[in-house]
């Protein structure tokens, strides 16, 4: 693998180019002197754990934040960015991990808005518009539908093709597959390619390695804020990537122990589910999920997972829940570290005595999560909101987790997260399956499901079509069965 420094001389026109550009929140630095060039007409994938400034870096470049240091070049000029506004003025388009938009207003209103100022606007013209648009880059979707009632893979499409209605020539993408099903990531790196072979040049954000390898041009690594390495995909592996993230040896595979499963903990009979709009969404679900045993949910984003969850959380069992959103329904984002790690249990010993919380036992029992789960930051009393997604879901994690279960419900709980993240959450979930915890793990990526469960229910329009063995499944049989294809 070349050095950073020998590879970057290789390029001959950088349609992107930051010299030691850093930032520094506090006493944390975030990006500490970072020299990156972005080929014109590449995909160059930026990877990094969760912290370690690859969110910040792009936010530099999409003018939410301003450098304390360093230089932005964009086609060799030197350009300062002192806002999104900026940023889309020159070309620049960021789609967020976490979506930036307004549920309330429909498709349409969502994409246009903020690019005009006529007063009279034609919004039967705009909804053509965002058709024809959608129908060109294979990302349909009804203009008229709000966002609200969307689930969250047709909510990143929205956010992508509010990108390409402002014509940005350097796409920022961060975690675009996270929400996507298999058939979805391979029309989006279709339209990708489409667009980097068209001139358009393309940041990619992800924590799937194989799809940067497959994918991406270019590779650069970030780590706790600075640039270890930068190489082409053909000269590198997954695992070494992985290993460059974190700074040590990493396991891209599972060992996960033969099931001993125990008696019932879960039993399922005939249950319904209406949304809040009245319309049945979980319909006649039976099943039974025993002691040690995971039960993996497979199926294409928006088909009564979420819905079904919800409704068992709410069961009486003990239960430690993992919800989809961490930053919406996991988390309270402005209270700190040591507040949200005793959401469930603040009324109880020992955290309250006679009505009175007890600071001092609520400071030391963050003190003690943070270290078992790893949990970076540079006190207790940090705000949740200032942190990564990876060490956002290690709270959830380690306030989850404390009660020792006997039922864990984890929805979507790696999405977003880098492989090190990943590597950690999945390890605790199978730790609490050796305790004998039982676990309903439901995720759109189909090959974590087949390595976490014992069992897998492929779910469709609400209703689970299947329960096949994980050891015998194949791909292809469920990939099938998430598109009603078989039943």
């Amino acid at each position: 693998m070349p050095a950073p420094q020998e590879f970057l001389q290789e390029f001959v026109m950088a349609y992107l180019r930051l010299e030691n550009i850093t930032k520094q929140f506090g006493a944390f630095i975030a990006n500490d002197n970072v020299n990156l060039c972005v080929e014109s007409g590449s995909i160059h994938a930026i990877l990094g754990e969760n912290g370690a400034g690859k969110s910040t870096l792009m936010n530099i470049i999409s003018g939410l934040y301003q450098p304390d240091a360093g230089q932005i070049y964009l086609q060799e000029q030197l350009i300062t960015i002192n806002s999104s506004a900026d940023a889309i003025k020159l070309g620049i388009g960021m789609i967020y991990q976490h979506f930036m938009l307004v549920p309330q207003l429909t498709v349409t209103e969502n994409i246009i808005l903020g690019t005009g100022k006529n007063i009279n606007l034609n919004l039967r013209q705009k909804q053509a518009e965002i058709k024809a648009l959608s129908q060109a880059y294979n990302l349909e979707i009804d203009p008229t539908a709000k966002v609200e009632d969307l689930p969250v893979g047709m909510q990143q499409r929205v956010e992508i093709l509010k990108v390409l209605y402002r014509q940005a020539k350097l796409l920022i993408l961060d975690e675009p597959t996270a929400v996507l099903t298999p058939l979805e990531v391979k029309s989006l790196i279709t339209i990708l390619r489409q667009l980097a072979a068209n001139g358009h040049t393309i940041i990619f954000i992800s924590h799937k390695l194989e799809e940067v390898i497959n994918l991406c041009d270019t590779v650069t690594v970030l780590r706790r804020g600075k640039v270890v390495a930068t190489t082409t995909t053909q000269q590198t592996t997954s695992q070494q990537l992985a290993e460059l993230m974190v700074g040590r040896q990493v396991s891209l595979h599972l060992n996960k122990k033969p099931i001993a499963s125990g008696k019932i903990i879960l039993s399922v009979k005939d249950l319904q589910v209406k949304d809040n709009r009245g319309v049945t969404v979980v319909k006649n679900i039976s099943f039974e999920l025993h002691a040690g045993e995971i039960l993996g949910i497979a199926g294409v984003d928006g088909n009564g997972q979420r819905e079904l969850a919800e409704a068992l959380a709410r069961t009486g069992v003990k239960i430690g829940y993992i919800p989809e959103d961490r930053q919406k329904t996991g988390l309270i984002l402005q209270f700190n570290i040591a507040q949200n790690l005793i959401l469930k249990a603040f009324k109880n010993p020992p955290f309250s005595r006679r009505g009175l919380l007890q600071q001092e036992v609520i400071k030391s029992n963050a003190a003690s999560a943070m270290e078992e789960f790893d949990i970076r930051a540079p006190d207790v009393n940090v705000k949740v909101s200032q942190l990564s997604g990876g060490n956002q879901q290690k709270i959830i994690l380690a306030r989850e987790l404390a009660g020792e279960p006997c039922l864990i419900i984890a929805m979507q709980p790696t999405r977003g997260l880098d492989i090190g993240a990943i590597e950690a959450v999945q390890q605790r979930l199978l730790a609490q399956r050796e305790r004998g915890t039982a676990i309903l793990y439901i995720s759109t990526e189909l090959e974590e499901v087949m390595a976490m469960s014992d069992r897998i229910a492929v779910m469709y329009k609400g209703e689970f079509v299947d329960i096949l063995d994980a050891a015998n499944a194949t791909v292809e049989q469920i990939g099938l069965l998430m598109g009603g294809v078989e039943r």
